[in-house]
This record gives structure tokens, sequence and C-alpha cells, in this order.
């Protein structure tokens, strides 16, 4: 294990075996370098955390500690496997195709492996409080995860999120916005989950299709009536932030400008 320090950010690097995935998963650690006592702070886990480097996470937030803007976070950036189609998704339904039907053993992963991994590595039996975020389909992952143990998480951060994830083909005839996106469908037919928050990102240059013809991309309609069905659930707008990007597109880059608005969001001072 290979530790580096920064000025207010120290990163480290670990490998575990996961029963349940059948393979080894890559997690990299983002540690405020001042806090000896990790169960006054938060833990933050991201999905396709190999793009974190790229996104220059760390120096992020280096800054926003140096600068007092951002309470101290335990960041833990999961590397995606080979599988990833199959292991992020929602967990209760794959989709059309059959993808994310490994997303089952991937929540399990998360619940019984991976937080009594990172516990047992801080010595602490739980932190202030647990989020969990991610990039396209990673942030639906995270979302389902979230939204299916609210006693675990308080939080979820979703960019540019695969809201599109359906349970029948749009070119069917019989396909429905309303019945067949599966997330969407799934808060909809849910119960409210007291104390849960939201952060939604998507840029209008998300992607180029409009299913529906209204002028409107399907990331930014899927993305909004996320929105509408957690306002619906009975969520108040201080518990949903949505940031629509005008410049924004499904890349690093932009959720690189999106992630300190998320931060500041969450965990801002």
């Amino acid at each position: 294990m290979n530790t580096v320090e920064e000025q207010h950010c120290l990163t480290e690097q670990a490998t575990l075996v996961s029963t349940h995935l059948k393979r080894w998963v890559t997690v990299d650690f983002y540690l405020p370098d001042d806090v000896e006592d990790f169960s006054g702070i938060s833990l933050l886990l991201i999905n396709d955390g190999q793009d974190l480097p790229t996104m220059g996470l760390q120096q992020l937030l280096t800054g926003l500690y140096a600068t007092g803007q951002m309470a101290p976070v335990l960041c833990v950036g999961i590397t995606a496997g080979a599988d990833r189609k199959r292991e992020y998704g929602i967990a209760a339904e794959a989709d059309y195709l059959g993808r994310g039907d490994l997303a089952g053993n991937y929540t399990r992963f998360i619940v019984e492996e991976l937080i009594p991994y990172v516990q047992d590595k801080y010595k602490v039996a739980g932190f202030q409080d647990m989020a969990f975020a991610g990039f396209s389909l990673g942030g639906l992952s995270a979302l389902d995860i979230v939204w299916n143990h609210p006693q675990l998480f308080s939080k979820s951060g979703v960019f540019s999120g695969s809201f599109w994830w359906r349970s029948r083909d749009q070119d069917d005839a019989a396909y429905n916005d309303d019945k067949d996106r599966i997330m969407q469908q799934q808060i909809r037919s849910g119960n409210y989950r007291p104390g849960l928050k939201f952060f939604l990102q998507c840029g209008l240059m998300d992607e180029a299709h409009d299913r529906n013809n209204n002028g409107v991309i399907d990331a930014v309609d899927d993305t909004r009536d996320v929105v509408r069905e957690l306002m619906k659930k009975g969520y108040r707008p201080e518990d949903v932030s949505y940031l629509e990007l005008d410049d924004g597109k499904h890349d690093v880059a932009t959720w690189a400008k999106a992630m300190p608005v998320f931060l500041k969001w969450g965990w801002g001072r």
C-alpha cells in the first residue's frame, strides 16, 4: 500500500477480494490529513473510481480543505470491474437486454464487504454519515443503493445518470416512459425515505437523442423526471439539488466541474 501526501490530502490504495463479485476490487482512499478519529467525519463512496485521478479529485479536495470550504470527508473510489454493465444498474431488475443482472451482488459487496472493510481499516464502528456517488451508469447504481438502504446512507450524488435504464426497448411500439424507465418507476412505487438528500447533475450536451421530439435531449428529460418523482414522493427543494450545465457533456471534464458543487452542497462550510 502506497501513501502520498499533499498539503491537506492523503491517498491510499488497497485491493480486497469480494466473495459476492468473485473478483479482486481496487479502491482508492482520499483522506483529510489532520483527522485522527474517522468516526467524526463522513464517508463518501464513489463508483468508477478509476476516473477520479483524471478528474483531479485529490487536488480538488486539497483546495477545498486548504480554503476551509469543506468539512473533512473520507472519499473511497471504487474501480469498476470488467463486468461493469452487469454489476452496475438496479438490483431489483435487469434492463431489457439483461444488463445489471449482477447489481444485486454489487449491492451486497458494498453493504456486506466494502463498508465493513473501511470501518475495520480506519478502526471505527461507523461514520457521521455515509453517501454514495457515481457517474453515468455508476450514478444509477449509487442512487439505487442509497434509495434501498436509507438506514445506511443519507445522500446520493449522480452525475449524468443513466436514467434511461429501461425494461423495454424504446423502439418497441408498447414502450412507455412512465412504465418502462426502471429508476423512475422504482421511486414512484416506493415509499418516502425520511432524511435522504439527492444531488443530480446533467448537461445539455450529454447526448443528442430526443426520443419524444420535444426539443429536450433524453438525458435531461430522464433526469428531470427523476427530480419530479422525488418531489412528488414528498422530498422538498432543500432535499433535491439539480445542476444543469449548458455546456455539460457526458465526460470526466464535465463531472470535474460539477464535483466541487456537489462536495460543497453535501459538506460545505
